[in-house]
């Protein structure tokens, strides 16, 4: 399972050198000077994703409560979901399971994303040292997040054999911390950010894929509901693109200059934009 993330990484990181036009003279500033530069921006995104409800409008709290609705849904039909991921779990090559508990553990991540930002930084590359930001301070705002939530909710886990409905806020045991999924937060905030670099709808699905397997491998293993994965999924979507939108003001380099100008999806939760300005 390492050598598969780190062939990931050599992957993605070769994608990003291979395209010269991203590639900066950093010649006016030292490696130190980019580093604290890019820590300080790590702090501050997560700050600005954290701020961003306080700007909501209607249209944005209609998009808040569409999530929140689709996800009260999916709570409705926890138990019958996870009846049948479990009648089906025989049939799941292990392989898949063991990466997605991998894949979503939090040393596992921090030590992908924070390879990639060295290489950005070591190797000078303005749009790579972007990418491990935009890693580093998604993961960092949608971590703590879901540790915080799920202290405060203590929704019990499937395999506690309490049923969807019993909660024990701040009940501290670990089969109190179902809600939401800390291996679906950061899978799929990384999958998001490195899709980001890709205009191809192919490998975009392919990416989207391999970031949902943790949160499904979860459900599979009986650790999380249904639920738990999809505000998992929401919560990173959305906090990526509001620290994405934020990092557009502080670096010259993106992964996609033709999206300059056009209107991005962010925490905002913009009714237009969640329609119309994101696609693949």
């Amino acid at each position: 399972m390492r050598i598969c993330l780190f062939l990931l990484f050599i992957f993605f990181a070769a994608s990003l050198q291979a395209q010269q036009n991203f590639t900066v003279d950093r010649g006016d500033t030292n490696l130190w000077q980019d580093f604290t530069y890019d820590m300080g921006n790590v702090f501050q995104g997560v700050g600005f994703a954290y701020s961003r409800p306080l700007y909501w409008d209607g249209g944005d709290a209609l998009i808040a409560g569409g999530v929140a609705a689709t996800t009260f849904g999916i709570f409705l039909i926890d138990d019958d979901i996870n009846r049948e991921f479990l009648s089906h779990r025989d049939q799941v090559p292990p392989l898949l399971l063991d990466y997605g508990n991998y894949a979503g553990a939090p040393q596992n991540n921090y030590g992908l994303t924070g390879a990639i930002y060295l290489t950005g930084l070591f190797t000078r590359n303005e749009k790579l040292r972007r990418t491990g930001v935009l890693l580093i301070s998604s993961a960092t705002a949608t971590g703590f997040f879901q540790q915080l939530t799920k202290s405060a909710t203590g929704r019990a886990r499937p395999g506690g054999n309490f049923g969807k409905n019993h909660f024990k806020p701040f009940g501290g045991e670990s089969v109190y911390r179902s809600f939401p999924s800390g291996h679906a937060v950061l899978t799929f905030t990384n999958a998001h950010v490195i899709a980001k670099q890709f205009d191809n709808a192919w490998v975009k699905a392919g990416i989207y894929t391999i970031g949902a397997i943790p949160g499904l491998s979860r459900i599979y293993d009986n650790q999380h509901w249904a639920s738990d994965v999809f505000l998992s999924w929401a919560l990173s979507y959305f906090m990526v693109e509001a620290i994405d939108l934020y990092l557009d003001r502080k670096y010259e380099q993106k992964y996609n200059d033709d999206r300059v100008g056009k209107p991005s999806l962010d925490l905002n939760f913009s009714l237009t934009s969640v329609g119309v300005s994101y696609s693949f």
